[in-house]
């Protein structure tokens, strides 16, 4: 029928590859795919990759503007997340906080700048 199915991957261009690929696997924690030379991919979860990848049209070292576009990452546990993360050289601009629809949410820069989002739902019981 045409219609969008499903997310199956994001891509960040970055001038600095093995740098954002070393964070993505070492501090986020993404398990690593694949290495492609200019593009490695990363598992997030089955039939979902994020891909990081050099761009020809792609030439500042930081984001220029890093909330246009913000990944939320899923996740479990977000304060022990948060603290491996810390623990590991993560920037967060904003630590672990409930919000009123009762998820949590954490705010961080990859080495780019880029701004992403670690969020824990809420579960049936908050």
């Amino acid at each position: 029928m045409g219609l969008i199915q499903d997310i199956i991957g994001v891509n960040i261009f970055t001038t600095r590859l093995q740098e954002m690929a070393a964070f993505y696997r070492d501090v986020v924690g993404l398990e690593q795919h694949s290495d492609h030379g200019e593009l490695i991919t990363f598992d997030v979860r089955p039939g979902l990759r994020l891909n990081i990848g050099r761009h020809s049209q792609i030439w500042a070292e930081e984001a220029l503007d890093p909330f246009r576009i913000m990944l939320n990452l899923g996740v479990d546990d977000i304060h022990a997340v948060h603290a491996r993360m810390v623990d590991n050289g993560a920037e967060f601009i904003r630590p672990p906080e409930q919000e009123a629809w009762g998820g949590w949410v954490a705010t961080f820069k990859d080495p780019d700048g880029n701004i992403l989002q670690l969020m824990e739902q809420p579960t049936s019981a908050e």
